[in-house]
Formats: structure tokens, C-alpha cells, sequence
């Protein structure tokens, strides 16, 4: 009974959004209107709108330009307190927000979940900086806006049209040491289709082929291992616009990435080869969005014998609609905004570790999201409610404020706050592998509280300031845990709580052509287990979490004049245990970069080089196995990009 009122809910939702889509769908436009178009109030709500009292960063486009070759590992490590865990170049690289582990990470392109649900999680080393427009790293719990895997964090990737008329080309190239190289086509196109219509696109090629051919075997005694990984991509966007506000949009990515460890060994070697294919349609008209959209991952893994690898594929069929209101528009000293939605999913999985069955799932989600502002006022507060098949997730609710304490045209203070409660739905291994997974798990479940202080301030006329400070404690129960002491089943034993607090400041200078700058980052992570559910567990208990420093700090500093630009980015982090009970570690290290770059017109095209200098000092760090990363190394980037051509 409690099934089918869930699914007569979700009906009765998705259709009074359709039905209002409908309705704005036949808008009259006066027929002297021209070909002036409308602005739009609401487009496909980014999830922060949602979020206030937390911390949220977003990278600005030239820290996308400089990493424009890098994966998103190379960036966030260098301009956030993100810890990753790397199993060396070109492999699974995966993160770490505030103390949790990867599984409590929602990674989103365009307002979609895109972990890999048999694992749960996202390979950073396959995400590449060139394939999106926008990233914004949103920290602590967001579940209620975001949905499940959103308890340590989000990280927020999307794409945006540029609705100038004309053509744009770009072409890039990196050569780098290691016989490594990598190549970038990409097309921006805009142009009016007819009277009432406008088009915008992009389409993005890109390859990377990392051979890792080392000159040495070992570094300081130490193994390094290696690995060749080929990376091919395709991103095409297309976005299409009416003249009186309506918006149609597709996005697709493809992705393959081929990676085999000590390839050289026929016996040995391991060849894991992930291929993803999402796309994704939107319609959005006033204040309504409808999505539909298809996501396959695909994942084989072989060893010695390539010819017959394990294989393993999902599907995902979804679906969204969203109506957003304005309450009391009379009132213009409190906006307030109410977005209600609903979401469905249709999973198939078929994996060899599951017995060889197919497996389907269902899931739906229900939400509401309200936002007042006032004059010095932002508040939000969330709720969301999840079912899933076979499962029973918790309701989630969450409330932020933040309050503008002081606000001057050469300073401003914002205290904020906010709680909220977060949960993951176990990954479909944790729950169907062959004699380990547990179909009865529960789902896990956090709390999370913050609190902090901003500040930005204008010192001179060519100096200004931000700084940004926020405590946080984060409880998370009944985290799923693959038990040893069984035979590795999977259960519900660990209760985590992670608290810490996190400081960013920046410096900006600008005066006579000359710009100069400064961006510094530390955070203090306490992550440790708080229940005892066996013997050995006692052992661990207020223990740091593996993989996982205390402390991590990161400096950016960079001056330039005109065109040309240099950067030197350091990263650093303290010690890092590689064992619940803290026996064995990893010593702290530092590693630095240094960019210069500079840019030069010919013709309606600019030309950017870029010589990269990585690990300048020649640190040794370790992956994941233990094995030592590669030293000192180099890269020289070259992008050419066109000017966007006009047309009358």
C-alpha cells in the first residue's frame, strides 16, 4: 500500500509540472516583437541557489584555462583542501571531502549524479578539465538538494551556450615528458534559425595518450610502476532558444578510457577499460524544467589474458521535472522562491560477480526547495524523500541562513550557518556481489553542522582582499564497511565522525598592466571510528582514517603583465596513515609546480603557450600500492582559438 501511494505521488507531481509546462508552452508573443528575445527568470537551477550557510568554492575560468590539459585531479588538488587517493598516472584517482571517503561524493554534469553506481564513485583521472564550462565544489552535506552520495560533498560540473552569432575553432596540443601527449579539437558555433529560433553549440574531441615510459625503474630506492593509458572523449551541446523565453537542450558525453598496468609483463599486467555514454535532453519554459535522460557504464577488467575480461554494464533511464514558484511577488523587500520536483530512475546492471543475473531497480525522489532573501538575509531551507526498491531511505531535510553583518562599498562580513542531514544508498556491489554483498543493508545516514565567516574587502583601489574561515562536524552512521573479520561481507558497523575546520585567503593586485596575486588554503580534517563492533575494532577507535591527512594546505601566487602570466602552485599535506590503526604511514610532503605562460594574436586568431614545470623540487610521493610517482617532469601546452566570427 505504502509502494503505490509513493507512485501515485510521484504521478500527480509530474503531472501538474507538465501541465504547467504546457500552459507557458502556448504563451502568446505580440507579432511585433521582433526578434528581440525574452529574459529568462529561471534556467535549469544550479544546485547551490539552494544551499545557503555552506561553503561553496567555484573555480574561475582562468584556473579552467591553465588546466585546461589537466584531469580534475591536477586541479582541485592544487586549489582546494580536497584529499585524493592516486594509484599513480593516468589511474583511479578518487577524493576525499572533509574526512569521508569517495562513496560520499556526488559528482554532477548538468544537474545529474554521474557516480558510478555498481562502485559508487567517480574516477577523477577521467574527467577531463576541457570537456566543461563551469565547476563549482560545493562542501559538506547537500542530500536534500542533491540527492544520495552527497554527504561529504558535490563537486558540480556543467555546460552553458554562448548565443553570440559566428564560428569558433580551437586547437590544442601538449607534448610532456614520458612520451606522454595529448590532443584537443573543439567547434563553438552560434547562429539565429529562423525568426523566432537561435542556435548555440559546442563539440569537443579530445585524446590523451600517457605511455609513462620512465628513464628509471625506481626512484630512492623505491619501485615505480609502470602503466600506458589511452583517453579518447566526445562532448556535444546544442542549445536551442525562442524568442519568447523557451529553451531546448541536449548534452552528450562519451567517454573511454584504456588503462593496463606493467604492460610488459604478459602474466601480471591488468588492463581495466571504462566507457561511459551520457546524454541528456532538457526543456525549460518560464519557470518549468523537464529532463530525460540515458547514461550506460560499461567496465572490464582483465588479467594476463586479455581476451576474456569481466565485464560489467549498467544503464540508467531517468527523468525529471521541476516547477519553480514566486510566492508573494508584491513583496520586493523578500524574494521567495519554491522549487518542487520529483525524479525517477530505471537501473539494469548485469555484472559477472552478481551470479550472472540481471538486476533492475527502480528509484524515485520527491523535493521541495525554498529560498528568501532579504536585504541582508538568504535563507533555505530543503526536504527531500527518496524511494528506492527493496530499500527504505530516511527523509532529509536541511535549513541554511546566512547574514550580511556588515556591508559597506569597501567591506562586507557574511556570518553563516547552516544543518542538514544526508544519506547514500549502498552501492548495487555492496548489495548483490556474489557471497559478500548484503541485500539488507541500511542506508547510511549523517548529520551535518557548519558554521563560518566571509569576508571581502576592497584596501585600496588596486588591492582586494577575501578571506573565508568555516568549522564543520559531520556524524555519519551506519557506514557501510567490507567486514574482514567475515570473510569481507559487506555491513553496517562504522560510525564516523569527521570535524575540522577549513581557512582560504586571497590577494588580488592589479595596477598599470601589472597583476599579481595570492590564494592560500589550509584545513584541519579529524576523521576517526567511534563504535567498537568487534574486538579489533577497539584498536581503532578515535583513530585517523586511512588515506586521510590532518593537515592540507595549498598556495597559488602568480604575477603577470599583458599577456603573459607566471604561476607557481604548491600543494601540501601532513602525514597520512595507510592502516585503521595507524601502524603504517605515508611522511607529509610538498609538491610544487611552476607555469609561465603568455598569449599572442595573429590575425583572428590567439595563440597560448604554456611550458609547465611539475614537481620542481623532485618530492617523492607514493601511490595507493605503495610504489613511488614519477619525479620531476615537463610539459609544453599550445592552444589556438579563433575569434568568434560575427554575421549580420
Amino acid at each position: 500500500m505504502k509502494k503505490i501511494l509513493h507512485e501515485r505521488a510521484m504521478l500527480v507531481l509530474v503531472g501538474l509540472l507538465i501541465r504547467q509546462a504546457t500552459m507557458a508552452q502556448f504563451v502568446s508573443v505580440p507579432a511585433d516583437s521582433g526578434r528581440v528575445l525574452s529574459a529568462v527568470t529561471v534556467r535549469a537551477i544550479a544546485p547551490e541557489r539552494f544551499l545557503a550557510g555552506q561553503k561553496l568554492q567555484r573555480v574561475d575560468s582562468a584556473t579552467l584555462l591553465q588546466f585546461r590539459f589537466g584531469a580534475l585531479t591536477d586541479l582541485l588538488a592544487f586549489s582546494s583542501p580536497l584529499a585524493f587517493r592516486n594509484y599513480g598516472p593516468g589511474q583511479l584517482a578518487t577524493v576525499s571531502f572533509r574526512g569521508t571517503s569517495a562513496n560520499h561524493t556526488a559528482v554532477l554534469w548538468n544537474g545529474i549524479n554521474i557516480n558510478q553506481p555498481n562502485l559508487g564513485q567517480t574516477d577523477f583521472s577521467t574527467l577531463p578539465v576541457a570537456g566543461f564550462d563551469r565547476l563549482a565544489v560545493q562542501y559538506g552535506s547537500s542530500a536534500s538538494v542533491v540527492g544520495s552520495d552527497a554527504v561529504g560533498g558535490s563537486v558540480l560540473l556543467s555546460s552553458g551556450p554562448d548565443w553570440r552569432s559566428g564560428l569558433g575553432v580551437s586547437l590544442g596540443q601538449q607534448l610532456a615528458s614520458f612520451q606522454n601527449n595529448q590532443t584537443q579539437l573543439g567547434l563553438r558555433y552560434g547562429t539565429p534559425t529562423g525568426r523566432v529560433w537561435q542556435l548555440s553549440g559546442k563539440t569537443l574531441a579530445y585524446r590523451s595518450q600517457l605511455n609513462n615510459q620512465y628513464p628509471y625503474a625506481e626512484r630512492r630506492n623505491y619501485f615505480v610502476e609502470q602503466s600506458r593509458t589511452g583517453q579518447r572523449g566526445f562532448i556535444q551541446d546544442v542549445y536551442l532558444r525562442h524568442r519568447n523565453g523557451r529553451q531546448v537542450s541536449v548534452n552528450t558525453w562519451l567517454t573511454d578510457n584504456d588503462l593496463v598496468v606493467t604492460p610488459q609483463d604478459t602474466i601480471a599486467r591488468e588492463r581495466t577499460r571504462t566507457q561511459s555514454a551520457r546524454l541528456l535532453a532538457t526543456y525549460e519554459a518560464d519557470r518549468t524544467t523537464l529532463r530525460l535522460g540515458w547514461i550506460r557504464d560499461r567496465f572490464d577488467y582483465a588479467k594476463g589474458n586479455f581476451s576474456t575480461p569481466s565485464r560489467t554494464r549498467t544503464d540508467r533511464l531517468l527523468g525529471r521535472a521541476e516547477r519553480e514558484f514566486r510566492l508573494w511577488p508584491g513583496r520586493s523587500s523578500l524574494l521567495t522562491d519554491l522549487r518542487i520536483g520529483g525524479e525517477w530512475s530505471h537501473y539494469r546492471t548485469y555484472t559477472d560477480g552478481y551470479g550472472g543475473q540481471l538486476i533492475t531497480e527502480n528509484r524515485q525522489d520527491v523535493y521541495a526547495l525554498l529560498r528568501m532573501q532579504a536585504t541582508r538575509w538568504l535563507v533555505s531551507a530543503t526536504i527531500r524523500q527518496a524511494f528506492v526498491t527493496r530499500f527504505n531511505p530516511p527523509l532529509t531535510p536541511s535549513l541554511g541562513a546566512e547574514h550580511q553583518i556588515i556591508r559597506q562599498n569597501r567591506l562586507t562580513l557574511t556570518a553563516k550557518a547552516s544543518a542538514g542531514r544526508s544519506y547514500r544508498v549502498p552501492t548495487l556491489n555492496e548489495r548483490y556481489w556474489e557471497g559478500l554483498g548484503n541485500p539488507d543493508l541500511r542506508p547510511e545516514n549523517g548529520l551535518n553542522l557548519e558554521t563560518g565567516l566571509s569576508l571581502t574587502a576592497t584596501l585600496t583601489d588596486q588591492l582586494r582582499m577575501t578571506a573565508d574561515v568555516t568549522a564543520y562536524r559531520n556524524r555519519i552512521d551506519d557506514w557501510s564497511y567490507w567486514n574482514p573479520d567475515y570473510g569481507y561481507r559487506v555491513e553496517n558497523l562504522q560510525l564516523v565522525v569527521a570535524r575540522g575546520a577549513e581557512l582560504t585567503t586571497s590577494l588580488a593586485y592589479d595596477h598599470k598592466g601589472w597583476r599579481a596575486g595570492i590564494r592560500a588554503g589550509y584545513a584541519l580534517t579529524r576523521s576517526a571510528q567511534q563504535r567498537a563492533y568487534s574486538t579489533y575494532a577497539q584498536d581503532v577507535i578515535d583513530k585517523q582514517l586511512p588515506y586521510v591527512p590532518i593537515h592540507t594546505g595549498t598556495i597559488n601566487a602568480y604575477v603577470g603583465r599583458g599577456p603573459t602570466r607566471l604561476t607557481v602552485q604548491t600543494q601540501a599535506t601532513s602525514r597520512r596513515y595507510i592502516t585503521f590503526d595507524e601502524s603504517q604511514s605515508f611522511d607529509g610532503v610538498s609538491l610544487t609546480n611552476v607555469l609561465l605562460e603568455s598569449t599572442v594574436r595573429v590575425g583572428p586568431a590567439s595563440i597560448r603557450v604554456q611550458g609547465q614545470a611539475n614537481n620542481v623540487f623532485d618530492a617523492l610521493l607514493f601511490s595507493v600500492k605503495r610504489n613511488a610517482l614519477p619525479g620531476r617532469n615537463f610539459a609544453i601546452n599550445l592552444l589556438i582559438n579563433s575569434s568568434f566570427v560575427s554575421h549580420d
